[in-house]
Protein backbone atom coordinates (compact mmCIF):
# COMPACT_ATOMS: atom_id res chain seq x y z
CA UNK A 1 0.00 0.00 0.00
CA UNK A 2 2.68 1.89 0.94
CA UNK A 3 4.33 1.53 -2.48
CA UNK A 4 1.06 2.15 -4.36
CA UNK A 5 0.31 5.67 -2.45
CA UNK A 6 3.73 6.88 -3.17
CA UNK A 7 3.49 5.73 -6.82
CA UNK A 8 -0.12 7.61 -7.04
CA UNK A 9 1.75 10.94 -5.49
CA UNK A 10 3.82 11.16 -8.50
CA UNK A 11 0.96 11.94 -10.74
CA UNK A 12 -0.53 14.51 -8.08
CA UNK A 13 0.50 17.71 -9.64
CA UNK A 14 -0.38 16.11 -13.07
CA UNK A 15 -3.95 15.17 -12.04
CA UNK A 16 -4.71 18.72 -9.86
CA UNK A 17 -3.36 20.53 -13.07
CA UNK A 18 -5.85 18.20 -15.30
CA UNK A 19 -8.80 18.97 -12.67
CA UNK A 20 -8.67 22.51 -11.99
CA UNK A 21 -8.72 23.00 -15.91
CA UNK A 22 -11.81 21.23 -16.23
CA UNK A 23 -13.44 22.71 -12.87
CA UNK A 24 -12.21 26.16 -12.32
CA UNK A 25 -11.81 25.10 -8.51
CA UNK A 26 -8.73 23.85 -6.64
CA UNK A 27 -11.28 22.73 -3.68
CA UNK A 28 -13.29 21.11 -6.31
CA UNK A 29 -10.35 19.41 -8.22
CA UNK A 30 -8.46 18.11 -4.76
CA UNK A 31 -11.72 16.30 -3.65
CA UNK A 32 -11.92 15.29 -7.40
CA UNK A 33 -8.10 13.86 -7.03
CA UNK A 34 -8.56 12.23 -3.90
CA UNK A 35 -11.38 10.59 -5.23
CA UNK A 36 -8.88 8.91 -8.16
CA UNK A 37 -6.65 8.17 -4.91
CA UNK A 38 -9.27 6.65 -3.41
CA UNK A 39 -10.05 4.39 -6.41
CA UNK A 40 -6.52 3.90 -7.36
CA UNK A 41 -5.99 2.36 -3.65
CA UNK A 42 -8.68 -0.57 -4.63
CA UNK A 43 -7.07 -1.28 -8.36
CA UNK A 44 -5.34 -4.57 -8.74
CA UNK A 45 -1.94 -2.50 -10.01
CA UNK A 46 -0.53 -5.56 -11.88
CA UNK A 47 -3.76 -5.14 -14.22
CA UNK A 48 -2.43 -1.56 -15.07
CA UNK A 49 -0.06 -0.76 -18.12
CA UNK A 50 -0.12 2.97 -17.93
CA UNK A 51 -0.96 4.45 -14.64
CA UNK A 52 -0.49 7.90 -15.80
CA UNK A 53 -3.31 6.89 -18.48
CA UNK A 54 -5.06 4.89 -15.89
CA UNK A 55 -5.51 8.14 -13.40
CA UNK A 56 -5.50 10.83 -15.97
CA UNK A 57 -9.22 8.96 -17.52
CA UNK A 58 -10.51 8.25 -13.79
CA UNK A 59 -9.72 12.09 -12.84
CA UNK A 60 -10.84 13.17 -15.98
CA UNK A 61 -14.66 11.26 -15.82
CA UNK A 62 -14.79 12.18 -12.23
CA UNK A 63 -14.04 16.11 -12.63
CA UNK A 64 -16.75 15.86 -15.60
CA UNK A 65 -19.72 14.37 -13.24
CA UNK A 66 -18.54 17.13 -11.03
CA UNK A 67 -18.77 19.51 -13.79
CA UNK A 68 -22.28 18.85 -14.82
CA UNK A 69 -23.30 19.01 -11.20
CA UNK A 70 -21.27 22.15 -10.53
CA UNK A 71 -22.78 23.89 -13.71
CA UNK A 72 -26.49 23.82 -11.84
CA UNK A 73 -25.04 25.66 -8.26
CA UNK A 74 -23.28 28.36 -10.40
CA UNK A 75 -26.40 29.13 -12.50
CA UNK A 76 -27.87 30.32 -9.27
CA UNK A 77 -24.70 31.71 -7.94
CA UNK A 78 -24.95 35.82 -6.91
CA UNK A 79 -23.34 37.69 -9.84
CA UNK A 80 -21.03 36.47 -12.40
CA UNK A 81 -19.05 32.98 -11.16
CA UNK A 82 -15.24 33.35 -11.87
CA UNK A 83 -12.71 31.09 -11.37
CA UNK A 84 -10.67 30.50 -8.21
CA UNK A 85 -7.60 31.83 -8.59
CA UNK A 86 -4.88 29.69 -7.79
CA UNK A 87 -1.26 30.05 -7.33
CA UNK A 88 0.67 28.88 -10.31
CA UNK A 89 3.06 26.83 -8.24
CA UNK A 90 -0.38 24.38 -7.05
CA UNK A 91 -1.25 24.04 -10.79
CA UNK A 92 1.30 20.77 -11.54
CA UNK A 93 3.52 20.95 -14.94
CA UNK A 94 3.73 23.92 -16.79
CA UNK A 95 6.55 22.99 -19.10
CA UNK A 96 4.74 23.58 -22.41
CA UNK A 97 3.16 27.02 -23.95
CA UNK A 98 -0.47 25.08 -24.31
CA UNK A 99 0.43 23.47 -20.54
CA UNK A 100 0.63 27.17 -19.74
CA UNK A 101 -1.92 28.85 -21.90
CA UNK A 102 -5.18 26.22 -20.88
CA UNK A 103 -4.17 27.33 -16.98
CA UNK A 104 -4.09 31.17 -17.54
CA UNK A 105 -7.27 32.56 -15.50
CA UNK A 106 -8.62 34.43 -19.08
CA UNK A 107 -8.90 30.63 -20.68
CA UNK A 108 -10.33 29.12 -17.70
CA UNK A 109 -13.14 31.39 -17.51
CA UNK A 110 -13.73 31.57 -21.36
CA UNK A 111 -14.08 27.54 -21.07
CA UNK A 112 -17.19 28.58 -18.75
CA UNK A 113 -18.58 28.45 -21.81
CA UNK A 114 -17.90 25.10 -23.28
CA UNK A 115 -20.44 22.08 -22.45
CA UNK A 116 -18.47 19.84 -19.74
CA UNK A 117 -17.50 17.09 -22.57
CA UNK A 118 -16.19 19.92 -24.94
CA UNK A 119 -14.08 20.98 -22.03
CA UNK A 120 -12.43 17.36 -21.65
CA UNK A 121 -12.14 17.34 -24.91
CA UNK A 122 -10.38 20.44 -25.28
CA UNK A 123 -8.26 20.37 -22.38
CA UNK A 124 -7.36 16.63 -23.16
CA UNK A 125 -5.92 17.54 -26.45
CA UNK A 126 -4.81 21.28 -26.15
CA UNK A 127 -2.98 20.32 -22.90
CA UNK A 128 -2.41 17.18 -22.79
CA UNK A 129 -1.93 16.21 -26.38
CA UNK A 130 -4.22 12.33 -26.28
CA UNK A 131 -4.66 11.22 -28.85
CA UNK A 132 -8.75 10.91 -30.38
CA UNK A 133 -8.73 7.65 -29.71
CA UNK A 134 -8.19 7.67 -25.61
CA UNK A 135 -10.33 10.87 -25.75
CA UNK A 136 -13.12 9.28 -27.48
CA UNK A 137 -12.90 6.35 -24.60
CA UNK A 138 -12.83 9.24 -21.49
CA UNK A 139 -15.68 10.67 -22.66
CA UNK A 140 -17.93 8.21 -24.19
CA UNK A 141 -18.18 9.86 -27.52
CA UNK A 142 -16.89 8.86 -30.81
CA UNK A 143 -13.33 9.32 -32.87
CA UNK A 144 -15.13 11.97 -35.40
CA UNK A 145 -17.66 13.35 -32.87
CA UNK A 146 -14.58 14.23 -30.55
CA UNK A 147 -12.93 15.87 -33.65
CA UNK A 148 -15.90 18.33 -33.98
CA UNK A 149 -16.36 19.07 -30.52
CA UNK A 150 -12.65 19.86 -30.09
CA UNK A 151 -12.61 22.33 -33.70
CA UNK A 152 -16.40 23.72 -31.67
CA UNK A 153 -14.18 24.56 -28.61
CA UNK A 154 -11.27 25.86 -30.37
CA UNK A 155 -14.03 28.41 -32.38
CA UNK A 156 -15.59 29.75 -29.12
CA UNK A 157 -12.45 30.39 -27.15
CA UNK A 158 -10.80 31.87 -30.00
CA UNK A 159 -12.06 35.41 -29.88
CA UNK A 160 -10.73 35.85 -26.31
CA UNK A 161 -7.55 34.24 -26.34
CA UNK A 162 -4.07 36.38 -26.56
CA UNK A 163 -3.10 35.85 -30.02
CA UNK A 164 0.61 37.60 -28.36
CA UNK A 165 1.09 37.14 -24.92
CA UNK A 166 3.29 39.18 -23.17
CA UNK A 167 6.20 37.92 -21.30
CA UNK A 168 5.94 38.29 -17.61
CA UNK A 169 7.73 41.27 -17.00
CA UNK A 170 6.01 43.39 -19.58
CA UNK A 171 2.33 41.84 -18.14
CA UNK A 172 3.93 42.61 -14.78
CA UNK A 173 4.67 46.73 -16.11
CA UNK A 174 1.23 46.95 -17.76
CA UNK A 175 -0.69 45.90 -14.54
CA UNK A 176 1.57 47.86 -12.53
CA UNK A 177 1.03 51.35 -14.99
CA UNK A 178 -2.66 50.54 -14.83
CA UNK A 179 -2.81 50.05 -10.93
CA UNK A 180 -0.47 53.54 -10.56
CA UNK A 181 -2.99 55.36 -13.28
CA UNK A 182 -5.89 53.94 -11.41
CA UNK A 183 -4.89 55.30 -7.81
CA UNK A 184 -3.73 58.88 -9.75
CA UNK A 185 -7.03 59.21 -11.26
CA UNK A 186 -4.94 59.62 -14.31
CA UNK A 187 -7.86 58.77 -16.91
CA UNK A 188 -5.78 60.08 -20.19
CA UNK A 189 -3.36 57.50 -18.97
CA UNK A 190 -5.79 54.89 -17.78
CA UNK A 191 -7.67 55.28 -21.50
CA UNK A 192 -4.63 54.33 -23.14
CA UNK A 193 -4.11 50.95 -21.81
CA UNK A 194 -8.13 50.07 -21.70
CA UNK A 195 -8.90 48.40 -25.14
CA UNK A 196 -12.17 49.88 -26.43
CA UNK A 197 -14.28 46.95 -25.29
CA UNK A 198 -12.52 46.40 -22.18
CA UNK A 199 -15.14 44.20 -19.81
CA UNK A 200 -14.45 44.36 -16.22
CA UNK A 201 -15.91 40.80 -14.27
CA UNK A 202 -16.39 41.43 -10.16
CA UNK A 203 -16.90 38.27 -7.93
CA UNK A 204 -18.64 39.07 -4.94
CA UNK A 205 -20.97 35.46 -4.51
CA UNK A 206 -23.19 37.71 -2.18
CA UNK A 207 -20.50 37.99 0.40
CA UNK A 208 -18.58 41.04 -0.66
CA UNK A 209 -19.54 44.19 -2.98
CA UNK A 210 -19.11 43.58 -6.70
CA UNK A 211 -20.77 44.31 -9.52
CA UNK A 212 -23.67 41.85 -10.35
CA UNK A 213 -23.24 42.27 -14.22
CA UNK A 214 -19.66 42.74 -16.05
CA UNK A 215 -19.13 45.82 -16.61
CA UNK A 216 -19.04 46.55 -20.49
CA UNK A 217 -16.89 49.24 -22.83
CA UNK A 218 -14.37 51.57 -21.49
CA UNK A 219 -15.70 54.66 -21.10
CA UNK A 220 -18.21 52.32 -18.71
CA UNK A 221 -14.96 50.79 -16.80
CA UNK A 222 -13.00 53.84 -16.52
CA UNK A 223 -16.70 55.31 -14.42
CA UNK A 224 -16.41 51.84 -12.52
CA UNK A 225 -13.02 51.82 -11.50
CA UNK A 226 -12.81 55.70 -10.35
CA UNK A 227 -15.37 55.51 -8.54
CA UNK A 228 -14.10 52.55 -6.69
CA UNK A 229 -11.01 54.27 -6.08
CA UNK A 230 -12.99 56.92 -4.89
CA UNK A 231 -15.13 55.09 -2.36
CA UNK A 232 -12.55 52.63 -1.11
CA UNK A 233 -8.72 53.40 -0.20
CA UNK A 234 -5.91 51.50 -0.99
CA UNK A 235 -3.89 49.63 1.98
CA UNK A 236 -1.93 47.46 0.16
CA UNK A 237 -0.94 45.72 -3.05
CA UNK A 238 1.39 42.85 -4.01
CA UNK A 239 2.15 41.04 -7.08
CA UNK A 240 1.70 37.70 -7.31
CA UNK A 241 2.04 34.76 -9.55
CA UNK A 242 -1.27 33.25 -10.55
CA UNK A 243 -2.38 30.95 -12.86
CA UNK A 244 0.79 30.85 -14.73
CA UNK A 245 0.85 34.99 -14.77
CA UNK A 246 1.32 38.34 -12.63
CA UNK A 247 -1.99 39.57 -10.79
CA UNK A 248 -2.70 41.89 -8.20
CA UNK A 249 -3.40 40.85 -4.51
CA UNK A 250 -4.68 44.14 -3.63
CA UNK A 251 -6.21 45.39 0.04
CA UNK A 252 -8.93 48.59 -0.14
CA UNK A 253 -10.80 49.43 2.96
CA UNK A 254 -9.93 46.51 4.90
CA UNK A 255 -11.33 44.24 1.98
CA UNK A 256 -9.04 41.44 0.10
CA UNK A 257 -8.86 40.77 -3.42
CA UNK A 258 -7.03 39.79 -6.57
CA UNK A 259 -7.09 41.55 -9.86
CA UNK A 260 -6.03 39.87 -12.98
CA UNK A 261 -5.66 41.33 -16.31
CA UNK A 262 -6.17 39.59 -19.67
CA UNK A 263 -4.10 41.47 -22.72
CA UNK A 264 -4.27 41.97 -26.41
CA UNK A 265 -2.37 43.78 -28.64
CA UNK A 266 -0.58 45.01 -25.72
CA UNK A 267 -4.03 46.86 -24.29
CA UNK A 268 -5.86 45.60 -21.22
CA UNK A 269 -9.43 43.52 -22.84
CA UNK A 270 -10.68 42.01 -19.40
CA UNK A 271 -10.27 42.90 -15.47
CA UNK A 272 -10.98 40.28 -13.23
CA UNK A 273 -11.31 40.60 -9.52
CA UNK A 274 -12.09 37.77 -7.14
CA UNK A 275 -13.61 39.45 -3.94
CA UNK A 276 -15.54 36.89 -2.90
CA UNK A 277 -13.40 35.34 0.52
CA UNK A 278 -14.14 31.78 -0.01
CA UNK A 279 -12.03 31.57 -3.32
CA UNK A 280 -9.15 34.04 -1.37
CA UNK A 281 -8.07 31.78 1.41
CA UNK A 282 -5.12 30.46 -0.13
CA UNK A 283 -3.51 34.04 -0.68
CA UNK A 284 -5.00 36.35 2.47
CA UNK A 285 -4.85 35.04 6.26
CA UNK A 286 -6.67 36.71 8.50
CA UNK A 287 -8.70 40.06 8.24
Amino acid sequence: MTEHAEEFETHRPVLTGLAYRLLGSLWDAEDVVQDAYLRWSRVDRDEIRDARGFLITVTSRLAIDQLRSARVVREAYVGPWLPEPVATDALGPLDTAELRDTVSYATVHLMERLTPPERAVFVLREAFQLPYEEIASIVGAGVANCRQMYSRAGRHLAAGRERFPLSGDDHTKLLTRFLEAARGGDLGALTGLLAEDVVAWSDGGGKASAARRPVVGRTKVLAFLTGLLNRYELQAFDVVDVNGGPALAITAAGQHQIALAAVRDGRIEAVYTMRNPDKLTRFFTGP
